[in-house]
């Protein structure tokens, strides 16, 4: 579907490609900022604000409130550092963030894992009917509700 590859970043090299888009977006990495990203690119599912709060809260040892993670939620969204799974009212981290493609994400409803693929294709189609209606879209968002691989081989 993506018309190229990417190499995902993980860990330290991940955090280096945010630290360095937020940057270059204009924006400071502040020590809150790193341990907010820090904490949600630790989660293997998408994670809402509450459970990203938690897991700062637990590495900073002091109560982080789900507001101040909302805030950087939102500027990491719009920095391309996260995406925001709509359905799920929930996060992942962007591990190519310095390349900007719409996406679909595949959202299991068993195990809760959202996958998401590089699909400029569908959501260029999405944007030329909102255009005929004489809409402009911003941020076309296609979620794809159904199971995973491995949950719909284990329920056949």
């Amino acid at each position: 579907m993506a018309t190229h590859h990417h190499h995902d970043d993980r860990g330290p090299e991940l955090t280096d490609a945010a630290r360095a888009a937020l940057e270059q977006a204009g924006e400071q990495w502040t020590p809150m900022r790193a341990s907010v990203f820090e904490a949600l690119a630790g989660f293997e599912k998408p994670a809402s604000a509450y459970d990203i709060a938690e897991a700062v809260s637990k590495a900073v040892g002091r109560r982080v409130a789900a507001n101040s993670v909302y805030r950087i939620l939102d500027l990491f969204v719009g920095a391309n550092l996260a995406r925001r799974v709509e359905s799920a009212n929930a996060y992942v981290a962007n591990t190519h963030p310095n390349c900007l493609h719409d996406c679909i994400f595949l959202v299991c409803d068993r195990c809760g894992d959202a996958r998401h693929v590089d699909a400029d294709k569908v959501t260029s189609m999405v944007r030329a009917v909102a255009a005929e209606a004489g809409f402009v879209a911003q941020r076309p968002i296609v979620e794809v509700r159904g199971l995973c691989p491995e949950c719909a081989a284990s329920a056949a």
